[in-house]
């Protein structure tokens, strides 16, 4: 197992310890081991094996226990007890904003309800208006989180997709028989959330029922929804729904386009081909009143790949993450497309978190951690004063902060550890640090942690202030929107693109996947507005770091080229750019 798995369960033990009415030292005890294994940057399988556990300061006998349990059989039997003996309802419960364990049990032991069905029956009959603690407000914030649960019930984080995937494609690649497969749809666009899984094979026929087979007992798969001589469905254990189909290695390039999409896309690319008196499906090309239907003419090119697809149109090769119908058709047509940003383009990163706020690793770590990557420049932000519910640091721990990152600086020429912090936005617009302590620092992402209720005025207006402050070197996750789970705040992006197109100002991505904001739909506005976008991990531990790709996906669908990206230049460039911004 990884260390994050490790951690998950370690951490999911203590959330089902406080569902059970456990002592918070136990449930505390595990929320911390939990955090302690997902820091480590060391193999935890490694450490097990070692016996090196219980020398990890908050690692005790039973807790190594536990992790050793974990590491040799890929589970807990602590664990998968609680698990038996909660109702499932309740861990569903809990994914409801503001809801947490201790409410969560009271509202099972006091009112006997188990699931959020009963839960919002409860809800909307005022049934829990008498209890401590609750209230009508309760009640109305309960029904909202619930109806968006509902909202987001069939859709799915792009990171916890696209693993599942790879999983998948691992064992198909290596099938006898199988001579290409790919990911399409919506996870091959690098959407930001997807609904489901959508899988391409190329094989001779006789190869096809077993490679069906492969695919439906997959240790992956939950249960097989149906299963057909060209196509599969099942529903994976992450839950999300997964297709297989299974073509003709000549039919490959064209179902490879067709089932990557988006729909408006696809509809653009076979207006396009009737322009020269052919129709297109998912099969390949013919001739307009030839028929369209698999097999029902004769090919009139032959497509080897998916560019050929494309070459045959007298069209530009478009990336899939462009594929959503803005514009893409047009410039290619012109030779208009970008040259695209890669991961490899990715020299640092800025708004990483440590210990001396709400961050699991050091200093030293994180910046030993972005030294093993390749890249030659990281950028510590934690929080300012006000954020006490993350840890903000206090005039004198940024003091102390910044003695050590020079002292660390000092020892390798080669990479540099820039002194940033991530400063609140005030309701009123203002910075959380005096000017005499924003001076202090390299750079300075200003974001907003609380008072969320605003009008698109006054959320437009207060992150404008804040840009206008000329130490803000750049506007951190600027919708604070959670995907899947909370809403961003009304903003009108545009002017606040145009504010920091007029004041120097970076806006950045945020490359965690639960949030990936700024959205790509905005990305090419503020492109050609000629404002420098930062992918940045917001990374709270090392392993964070690995989020800038999710960073770069949303980049990459926003048509941003690496001149676009701050965090692309070299180390020398970006010290330059920031001393004179």
């Amino acid at each position: 197992m990884t260390n994050k798995e490790v951690a998950e369960i370690l951490d999911e033990t203590g959330t089902l310890l406080e569902l059970k009415g456990e002592n918070s030292f136990k449930c505390r005890a595990y929320h911390n081991v939990a955090r302690i294994v997902g820091a480590l940057t060391s193999d935890i399988n490694t450490l097990a094996k070692e016996k090196q556990l219980t020398s990890i300061a908050g690692i005790g006998k039973g807790l190594a226990e536990t992790i050793n349990e974990l590491v040799a059989s890929g589970r807990s039997t602590e664990h998968e007890k609680l698990r038996s003996s909660v109702p499932q309802g309740l861990l569903e419960m809990l994914r409801i904003p503001g809801l947490g364990p201790k409410r969560v049990r009271i509202i099972f032991e006091k009112l006997n309800i188990s699931t959020l069905e009963e839960l919002k029956l409860a809800a909307e009959q005022l049934r829990m208006a008498a209890m401590d603690g609750f209230g009508k407000k309760t009640e109305e914030n309960l029904l909202m989180g619930i109806e968006q649960l509902h909202r987001y019930a069939d859709k799915f984080h792009y990171p916890i997709a696209r693993k599942s995937a790879d999983r998948l494609l691992a064992t198909l690649s290596k099938e006898k028989g199988v001579i290409r497969c790919e990911v399409a749809g919506s996870l091959r666009r690098r959407k930001e959330v997807v609904g489901d899984i959508d899988i391409l094979v190329s094989a001779g026929k006789a190869n096809v029922h077993r490679i069906m087979k492969v695919f439906t007992t997959h240790a992956e798969v939950e249960s097989v929804v149906a299963q057909g001589p060209t196509k599969s469905s099942v529903v994976l254990t992450s839950g999300i729904r997964c297709d297989l189909r299974v073509v003709d290695d000549s039919e490959y390039p064209f179902a490879l386009a067709y089932f990557t999409g988006s729909k408006e896309h696809n509809v653009g690319m076979r207006t396009r081909a009737k322009t020269f008196g052919w129709s297109m499906n998912e099969y390949g090309f013919s001739r307009i009143g030839d028929g369209s239907k698999r097999g029902t003419s004769k090919r009139l090119v032959k497509c080897a790949s998916e560019e050929d697809v494309y070459r045959a149109l007298e069209l530009a090769f478009i990336p899939p993450e462009l594929r959503e119908d803005m514009g893409e058709l047009d410039a290619s047509v012109r030779s208009g497309l970008p040259r695209l940003i890669e991961a490899k383009d990715i020299r640092g990163t800025f708004h990483c978190h440590t210990t001396y706020s709400d961050g699991s690793n050091t200093v030293e770590e994180m910046a030993r951690a972005a030294r093993d990557r390749g890249w030659s420049y990281l950028g510590i932000a934690d929080h300012s004063k006000v954020a006490t519910y993350a840890g903000g640091l206090t005039e004198a721990r940024v003091k102390a902060q910044h003695k050590e990152i020079e002292s660390l600086n000092s020892l390798d020429s080669s990479f540099r550890i820039f002194k940033g912090t991530e400063v609140d936005i005030l309701a009123d617009g203002s910075l959380d640090w005096s000017e005499k302590v924003l001076a202090s620092f390299d750079f300075v992402v200003a974001s907003i942690h609380s008072k969320f209720k605003m009008t698109e005025a006054e959320a437009t207006k207060r992150l404008i202030k804040a840009l206008k402050n000329r130490h803000v070197t750049m506007l951190g996750h600027p919708t604070g929107r959670l995907l899947l789970q909370r809403e961003g705040y009304p903003v009108n992006m545009k002017d606040v693109i145009n504010a920091a197109a007029d004041y120097g100002k970076v806006i950045e991505i945020n490359s965690h996947p639960n949030r990936l904001d700024l959205d790509w739909r905005h990305c090419k506005y503020a492109k050609e507005q000629e404002v420098l976008i930062s992918i940045n991990p917001d990374a709270h531990l090392t392993t964070g770091l690995d989020d800038v790709s999710y960073g770069v996906g949303i980049a990459r669908k926003g048509w941003l080229e690496a001149s676009n990206v701050l965090n692309t230049m070299t180390l020398e460039k970006v010290s330059k750019y920031l001393y004179s911004h």
